[in-house]
């Protein structure tokens, strides 16, 4: 357990120490707003959102069901919201303000992200007058198709809270690639989702809407059998459910046999039923299927190293260092480590 925990400090360690721009990021932080408006009962409802033009901020649609007021607040400035722009399924609406007296951000895209990347949230989390950062990695990208826009819902460990839904999700070079929707919660730790910032596009084309509040179901609120697998298998993952993991598994691994995704779950599932032998033919599936994703490599130089197959860590070793030789040079000290470590 101590050599697994040293590699995972390890890697940690060296993801730690990719480059940012600090300007840039500062930049992005400035283009983060909240949305705010009075709710039935005359409570404050609020949320966040980004400035990606001039008068125009995206942020989550299920923010604007709470009030039929809604306004842009930065500090004590505040801006109503005149019109919005509403992909309610996706949850991404682009709201319309007036004389808004702020820069936008600059705009990345989903699809040139890699899982393992650093990322940064930036939003008003509580309800805080001044934006919070929290910073993460992406531990999945699930391409869809939205008008003909095919762009990646992207999973982070970047957390976000009440407050935060329709925040940004940064790239360390300042550009904003998602906007942080849903999570799910369990006694293992949340699970957060941003959807991607290249269906902003798609928006500019839907009819404008003046009356609030908004409604309409988004996919996250469908019935569970009916969401996407890869959230249909977040939820009992976050609650340590392996059996029910292991169940939504199956069903994803036939019905999408080329993801690795679908591997990897059922491979998690597995190792955490004590199956160890069926879990590592499945993380050998899944890194067939997809050579990058250096989560499958940690779990396979894991089993390895507890079975004591030194091969098998030098193959695993060669395929990381090949993905980041940083990274490689801090696995070999994991090889070399005895249990003493």
């Amino acid at each position: 357990m101590k050599n697994i925990l040293l590699f995972s400090a390890l890697i940690s360690a060296a993801s730690s120490a990719f480059a940012y721009d600090k300007e840039a990021l500062m930049q992005a932080y400035f283009g983060v707003v909240m949305i705010q408006g009075y709710n039935q009962e005359g409570g404050l409802a609020y949320g966040s959102g980004v400035v990606v033009g001039e008068n125009k901020v995206i942020t989550n649609c299920h923010v604007l069901r709470a009030t039929k007021q809604p306004w842009v607040a930065r500090g004590q400035d505040t801006y109503a919201i005149t019109s919005v722009k509403a992909d309610t399924w996706n949850d991404l609406c682009l709201a319309v303000t007036e004389n808004l007296a702020l820069k936008p951000v600059k705009l990345g895209k989903s699809m040139d992200l890699k899982r393992g990347e650093e990322v940064a949230g930036i939003g008003h989390s509580n309800g805080t007058p001044a934006p919070l950062t929290s910073t993460g990695y992406v531990n999945g990208l699930y391409a869809g198709s939205n008008h003909g826009v095919t762009a990646n819902v992207i999973r982070t460990n970047a957390k976000f809270r009440m407050g935060a839904s329709g925040s940004g999700l940064f790239d360390m070079n300042g550009q904003l690639v998602g906007i942080n929707t849903f999570k799910t919660a369990g006694t293992l730790g949340s699970i957060h989702f941003a959807m991607p910032v290249e269906w902003i596009d798609v928006l500019e084309k839907q009819i404008e809407i003046t009356v609030f509040p908004i409604k309409g179901k988004a996919l996250w609120e469908e019935d569970e059998d009916k969401k996407p697998f890869y959230m249909q298998a977040a939820v009992p993952e976050s609650r340590g459910d392996w059996v029910k993991l292991m169940q939504v598994a199956e069903k994803w691994t036939k019905a999408e046999p080329n993801s690795p995704d679908a591997w990897f779950a059922l491979a998690v599932s597995e190792e955490n039923l004590a199956d160890i032998d069926t879990a590592t033919q499945h993380y050998l599936k899944s890194a067939s299927l997809d050579t990058q994703n250096m989560d499958v490599l940690i779990k396979l130089g894991e089993l390895a190293k507890v079975r004591g197959d030194k091969a098998e860590l030098n193959r695993v070793h060669a395929a990381i260092a090949n993905i980041d030789p940083d990274i490689g040079q801090q696995y070999q000290q994991f090889v070399d480590c005895t249990s003493d470590c």
